[in-house]
């Protein structure tokens, strides 16, 4: 990828200033290893749990870094407000609730039912919005000059970024105990804080090491974005199972740093996703969401070209509703 001229928002040493601000606050999740499921897949599979984070999903490592950070530069803050479909609130709201914040979450009215009501869960107000009709950022702006809030958004701060990439910095230490190298690192993607955080630690530590992110297909804005060279939006298409991964368009602070250090992205169709949850339930013994599950589908597809490396694989949530854990469990087994 070209290289972007301009300073990117995040480097290593803010993901290693959010560790030592996170240190006690978050979960170290484990890195799994399992090396019967990597025999017959050909490659070494190793799987970030970040379903087993507090909240169920990495957002509670860059909404607590977040918050932390404000406590930090403005004592007397109070209230902050967000946007999200639902694992950003959950985190927001967790954090919210742990620091001493009242929170509002603005959530779209086809949220999965599991996430809205664990964000209430946490004690947040939520505020449901039509998400093809109304425009969730002004109502949060409006929230918060109403209540003197902080917004809190989902990807494009610096503070959500290098919390994020401190999953990152975990796996580094992590490959490091087990004596390996990854050969990919890959991690779902909407906005891209995420893989954006994650990279920044990755490429520091292992700089030959690929970092990609994965994709529903029809909400691949990063990836055509990463081709064309400039941020491009989705466009209106049917939605996906993947609810946390329709962002409209790569973040304005994400996107430099995806150009920078980014192999590209990969895209995954429902059916692979559903596949992939499938996949983690019976081999991997996990309950995995269809947006935490895309860099897993992505790596499924990938069994031949994979054959004899090491792939490291973010599994970033596991708040799936009923229902859809039980639509992949139905599925055949992907392996057989």
């Amino acid at each position: 990828m070209n290289q972007p001229s301009a300073k990117l928002a995040v480097g290593i040493e803010d993901v290693r200033a959010a560790a030592a601000r996170l240190n006690g606050v978050i979960v170290t999740t484990p890195l799994l290893d399992y090396p019967l499921v990597s025999e017959r897949l050909g490659f070494r599979l190793l799987i970030k749990a970040e379903t087993l984070q507090i909240t169920g999903s990495f957002k509670f490592r860059g909404a607590s870094n977040r918050l932390l950070a404000a406590k930090d530069t403005d004592p007397a803050a109070r209230a902050v407000v967000a946007f999200s479909s639902g694992n950003h609130a959950q985190g927001v709201a967790a954090a919210a609730k742990l620091l001493g914040f009242k929170a509002t979450i603005v959530m779209p009215s086809d949220a999965p039912a599991i996430k809205v009501a664990n964000t209430r869960g946490y004690g947040a107000e939520v505020v449901l919005y039509q998400r093809h009709t109304e425009d969730r950022e002004a109502i949060a702006r409006k929230i918060a000059e109403k209540d003197g809030a902080l917004i809190v958004p989902p990807y494009d701060d610096p503070y959500i970024i290098a919390g994020q990439g401190t999953a990152g910095l975990e796996i580094v230490v992590q490959v490091k105990a087990l004596g390996t190298v990854p050969d990919l690192v890959i991690a779902p993607c909407s906005g891209g804080g995420l893989v954006g955080g994650v990279a920044t630690a990755v490429k520091d530590a292992f700089p030959n090491t690929a970092v990609y992110a994965a994709e529903p297909a029809g909400y691949d804005d990063l990836n055509r974005s990463l081709a064309a060279g400039e941020r491009l939006p989705n466009k209106p298409t049917a939605p996906s199972i993947c609810d946390a991964l329709m962002a409209q368009t790569p973040g304005a602070l994400t996107f430099p740093i995806h150009r920078k250090l980014l192999a590209g992205s990969k895209v995954v169709s429902d059916d692979a996703v559903l596949d992939a949850m499938s996949f983690a339930q019976r081999h991997l013994k996990l309950v995995v969401e269809p947006g935490g599950a895309a860099g897993l589908a992505a790596v499924l597809a990938m069994r031949g070209e994979l054959k004899g490396r090491t792939a490291v694989v973010i599994c970033s949530g596991g708040n799936a509703d009923p229902e859809m854990i039980k639509r992949a469990a139905d599925r055949g087994d992907p392996l057989l």
